[in-house]
């Protein structure tokens, strides 16, 4: 029997703030087997080998939105153009890298959101038969789009009913979720989504319940109004990025409680780093219009009960693997949001979503914790670097 003990002086267990420590964390073959308030009991003593301190103890992070296979800390137009023809083999080595970035980050569980050479899946089926602590991998492997439209890095082609229905049915065979490429990206110079839905509502309807009817959940890569009209009457899953929101749209959301992961990480680059892709005055000014709007919403939402997800988009230019979603936990709170409902965000919720394993630190749940030096209740600037992370009966010091 498997024992160990972390002794904590507050934690967040998914959803709520325990601060009147210290709380010792009791735990029985991977599992949480009770939490005691108060110092040590006289009949424990912890083993520096086996059992863990720290200030603050939480579950272990989620990446709900990213591309392991792409770099995003190379910032070269012309290198991240060229690398898109390197090897399968590099690719894999950036994918082990980025899961290894997103571990020493607190991560231990991460979706995928679509590649076409299948990284995604190879790294997946690495990571599951690995023989030490790595995070979790949930992967879509291809998306899918409409022909010559936007994803051709991450999605297959189709165009009538027919071949929607029937490549649904081959990505899900393997898929642990259905990508949509619903709209095209943000057009900075302009301001706005360009072109319209890939698919329209009844498409997308179709799309969903056949996603829905092999057991599977639909995350749609989608901007603009057309395009959230859309995805909010076919009823996804999930919207991807959601720039140029209404409060109408998230009334629907609220409604239907359709997840939105807002990523604000991309166009946030893009704002403080303008010069590397040489941007206009008037597009700076777009782009800061954009990140207002997108806070805006998202203290709406919080309101309003939609489901946000913590998801960064990590492999976009600028956008590193790891950190980036430390920076959307602080956005979602610069927006307006409570530290506990981001956190939830970054941890309970989208494992809930998603229907995986709960990893909230209650008793009977599986072990899956992070420690750290400081309470991001109590600073909000400390590190958010991590000092050890327990999974199951498994634990590593960063």
């Amino acid at each position: 029997m498997a024992q160990r003990t972390i002794q904590a002086n507050s934690y967040f267990d998914g959803t709520e703030y325990h601060d009147k420590g210290p709380y010792c964390v009791l735990i029985e073959d991977g599992l949480i087997k009770d939490i005691l308030s108060g110092d040590l009991p006289p009949d424990l003593e912890l083993d520096d080998d086996l059992d863990r301190r720290a200030a603050f103890i939480m579950p272990g992070l989620v990446e709900a939105h990213c591309h392991l296979f792409l770099d995003g800390g190379e910032l070269d137009f012309k290198n991240r153009s060229a690398y898109l023809k390197a090897s399968e083999d590099e690719m894999l080595a950036v994918a082990r890298r980025n899961v290894e970035a997103s571990l020493t980050t607190g991560i231990t569980f991460i979706r995928d959101a679509g590649d076409k050479w299948g990284i995604n899946h190879r790294i997946r089926q690495e990571m599951a038969a690995a023989d030490k602590l790595v995070p979790e991998i949930r992967s879509p492997g291809l998306g899918i789009r409409k022909p010559k439209r936007y994803g051709g890095f991450m999605a297959r082609e189709v165009e009538t009913r027919d071949e929607i229905v029937a490549a649904i049915k081959d990505l899900l065979k393997t898929g642990d979720e259905l990508k949509i490429l619903l709209t095209g990206i943000i057009d900075f110079e302009s301001g706005t989504v360009k072109g319209e839905p890939q698919f329209d509502v009844d498409e997308a309807k179709l799309i969903v319940e056949t996603a829905h009817d092999l057991g599977r959940r639909t995350f749609a890569h989608c901007s603009g109004l057309k395009g959230l009209e859309v995805a909010a009457a076919a009823g996804v899953d999930s919207v991807e990025h959601g720039f140029f929101m209404t409060r109408d749209i998230l009334e629907i959301l609220a409604e239907k409680q359709i997840a939105w992961v807002p990523t604000f990480s991309p166009v946030h680059f893009q704002w403080a780093r303008p010069e590397i892709a040489g941007w206009s005055e008037e597009s700076i000014f777009n782009l800061k219009g954009i990140l207002d709007s997108h806070s805006e919403h998202i203290k709406m939402a919080d309101e309003m009960g939609v489901p946000v997800v913590v998801g960064s988009d990590a492999g976009s230019h600028g956008v590193v693997h790891g950190v980036a979603v430390i920076d959307e936990i602080k956005f979602l709170v610069e927006a307006g949001m409570s530290m506990a409902k981001a956190l939830n965000a970054a941890t309970s919720l989208p494992r809930s979503l998603w229907g995986s394993t709960s990893a909230d630190i209650k008793p009977g749940d599986h072990v899956d914790i992070i420690g750290l030096s400081e309470s991001p209740f109590e600073n909000t600037a400390m590190s958010w670097q991590p000092s050890w992370v327990m999974m199951g009966s498994e634990c590593i010091t960063l």
